[in-house]
């Protein structure tokens, strides 16, 4: 008999679920009735209640079914993986296949000492990874060619915009036209335009070297380039950038990290700024992502540049110190004057990309590249023959695209018979029977001749892929010498010096060292940036089921990570009280952007499309009115009490104030001060009332 005395409710625990809830948090049970009686409450619930204000407190539960066991879990989780398809995919877009090493997989992925530690705010308790990041910025200043980079962003289209605003702020024309390339990739081209329309700015797509020939260069304040483009093809954009600089705007060019390794720098180029996607230096797929961004720019656009730099100082003993030399200044410093809302780093993916720079080193890396390029080239003599169809460019690193004319039919029935993706431009809008191809570091010499026959129809026997491979030789000869990088890249000594896996092991042990996680201790401070996260929640990431599904792959393919998002989409919509639930923002300050997005369609909708103002407390972190910024609205100030709650009578003062064109209310709950306002149901419904929105940003 158990001390409790109740034998029933002991076999009814016995036989339930596991106490997974309990590890992850952590207390025991006397811990927690200690903590209890030191504040004064007899139980949790009285706790909640003494708390949470009773306007606030529901009493029926919500409904998101029993809880499992963590076991259980898991095996819910594999049989979501199982049913998603990882078919070989050549679809590229700014996404492709990569390999990470075993030590990155095993030491940072999956190590608690590097994916629990918190958000570098502090430099004190982050040297280890503010000197990753370090590295990271030090490998993508080498492969642009332009001196300084940021400490990552969010994600390759966003920083793409932020691109955008950094060039309208630092131009000298006069025009409000954005150029954007129309071989852009097209999440890049749909999410560029999105964040022009709320700022003001005009995009045109368009061929960027006719779009800029000349005097027409004059048109526009900055334009974004991309080179290897959507197609695979390798340009040099001197000239137009050359010409858009000399009529004073700014150019972005939009590159690949690896392509980088052989290819003309956008440095090199004349570029005022790069940017890109680290994904394939060692990030899985992960149907696509979160992945590290990167961004160079020209040193006289530093203090423009979005995000955090890492910089070099010392300490007050006069050692070296690590310090985010520009961390959160837009935000916490402009606020509703700032120009961007990024207020943090993909820090550990980023990470992982600079580790696999140091991992591999520059000989490695161009092993890599070198190899990509040549199952591209062996990709184009196998189809080198009367009736096979020819890439439409001949510069080229990895990526090939056909026009297959009459064969189209053929060539998808082969691809679907072997389990291969092509890229399907029809789908986006192109011609309808042109396909792409990128070949990665993953590729080998039997999935270059599985493609041969797929889009050729004739497969090449053993010997004559042996001939054909041989007869390649290493010159990167699809990369004309006029696109060929000249200069060298990665010299730093932090890439050239741990390449045995003992001293790259121990260079990571080093760094995680110089961290505070939650292997080391509890982590104080609070932050929706919090990294809480148990080695169950971790683990399914590096599943291929999960780990290897391209973004853009038919959905078919995605079965269980469509009923997975459905799941969890549900559950949250029964949390939040909403309809639905919207994944595509990857960041806090992306969710609320999003919001505010979407309260400006719902007005428009309306015919309301002239209400432009956002009330936002003076207690709201940085990064709300950044974002009402961005959303082209007017930011007012609504004042709070000594405690930081609202102060409800400034804010019926500022709604009657604005009521004809208050667009919406931002409010964190709880508040940023933690606190759980009992005026919440009133301040949201004054807003309706007036005739605006609210967009919460939620603890869920």
């Amino acid at each position: 008999m158990s001390p409790s005395g109740n034998r029933s409710a002991d076999i009814r625990a016995l036989l339930g679920h596991d106490e997974f809830h309990a590890r992850h948090i952590g207390p025991t049970v006397s811990q927690e009735a200690a903590m209890l009686a030191a504040l004064g409450f007899e139980s949790r619930a009285a706790l909640v209640r003494a708390t949470v204000p009773a306007n606030l407190l529901i009493d029926e539960p919500l409904a998101l079914g029993e809880p499992v066991s963590e076991a259980q879990a898991l095996a819910e989780l594999r049989e979501l993986a199982d049913r998603n398809q990882a078919w070989r995919s050549y679809i590229g877009a700014g996404y492709h296949g990569t390999i990470t090493p075993e030590p990155i997989r095993r030491n940072v992925l999956e190590n608690p000492g590097w994916y629990t530690a918190y958000t570098p705010y502090q430099a004190e308790i982050a040297q280890g990874r503010l000197e990753a990041m370090l590295a990271f910025q030090q490998m993508v200043v080498d492969l642009t060619g332009l001196p300084v980079a940021n400490a990552s962003l969010l994600d390759e289209a966003t920083a793409a915009a932020e691109a955008m605003a950094m060039a309208r702020r630092a131009s000298k024309s006069k025009a409000n036209r954005y150029l954007v390339d129309s071989a852009t990739h097209p999440q890049v081209i749909a999410v560029v335009s999105t964040r022009a329309k709320w700022m003001g700015i005009e995009v045109t797509v368009d061929d960027a070297q006719r779009a800029l020939a000349g005097e027409a260069a004059a048109g526009f304040f900055g334009a974004h380039l991309q080179t290897p483009d959507t197609f695979g093809r390798l340009r040099d954009f001197a000239a137009p950038i050359a010409a858009l600089r000399a009529a004073g705007g700014r150019a972005t060019v939009g590159c690949d990290p690896l392509a980088l390794m052989l290819a003309k720098s956008p440095g090199a180029m004349g570029a005022d700024i790069a940017i890109g996607s680290a994904q394939r230096f060692g990030v899985p797929l992960g149907f696509g992502g979160p992945h590290a961004a990167f961004m160079a720019a020209r040193e006289d656009l530093l203090r423009t540049m979005p995000g955090r730099i890492i910089g070099v100082s010392h300490d007050a003993a006069g050692n070296p110190a690590l310090r985010m030399a520009l961390q959160t200044r837009e935000q916490h410093i402009r606020r509703e004057k700032a120009t961007s809302n990024i207020c943090t780093s993909q820090a550990l993916l980023a990470n992982m990309a600079a580790f696999y720079a140091v991992y591999h080193g520059p000989q490695g890396l161009s092993r890599i590249a070198l190899r990509a390029n040549a199952m591209a080239r062996l990709l184009v003599r196998l189809l080198h023959r009367d009736g096979a169809p020819h890439p439409l460019h001949d510069s080229f690193f990895d990526t090939l695209a056909f026009d297959l004319g009459a064969d189209a039919g053929a060539v998808r029935q082969r691809a679907r018979g072997l389990r291969i993706n092509l890229r399907e431009f029809g789908h986006e809008g192109g011609p309808a029977n042109r396909v792409g191809v990128a070949l990665d570091e993953t590729v080998t010499l039997a999935d270059v001749a599985d493609l041969a026959f797929v889009l050729g129809g004739a497969r090449p026997d053993a010997a004559a892929l042996d001939a054909a491979a041989a007869s390649l030789g290493l010159e990167p000869d699809s990369i004309a010498p006029a696109l060929r990088r000249a200069d060298t890249v990665l010299a730093h000594p932090v890439f050239n010096r741990y390449h045995s896996e003992t001293g790259f092991v121990r260079y990571l042990k080093r760094l995680e060292n110089r961290d505070l996680s939650l292997v080391h201790s509890m982590i104080p401070l609070g932050s929706c940036t919090m990294k809480l996260n148990a080695a169950s929640e971790m683990a399914p990431i590096t599943w291929p089921g999960f780990a290897d599904i391209h973004p853009f792959a038919p959905r078919e393919q995605a079965a269980g990570y469509l009923a997975m998002l459905g799941q969890l989409g549900n559950w949250l919509a029964e949390i939040t009280g909403f309809a639905a639930v919207s994944f595509q923002p990857n960041s806090g300050a992306q969710g609320e952007y999003a919001g505010l997005l979407a309260i400006r369609h719902y007005l428009a909708a309306q015919g309301q499309s002239h209400r432009d103002v956002c009330l936002i407390p003076a207690s709201a972190h940085g990064t709300n009115p950044a974002s009402a910024h961005m959303m082209g609205l007017r930011v007012v100030v609504v004042a709070c009490d000594e405690q930081g709650n609202i102060d409800v009578a400034d804010l019926e003062r500022k709604v009657g104030e604005h009521r004809d064109a208050l667009a919406a209310l931002m409010v964190t709950y709880p508040s940023t001060h933690g606190v759980f306002e009992a005026s919440i149901a009133q301040v949201c419904r004054m807003v309706h009332e007036a005739g605006g929105r609210c967009t919460w940003t939620a603890r869920t």
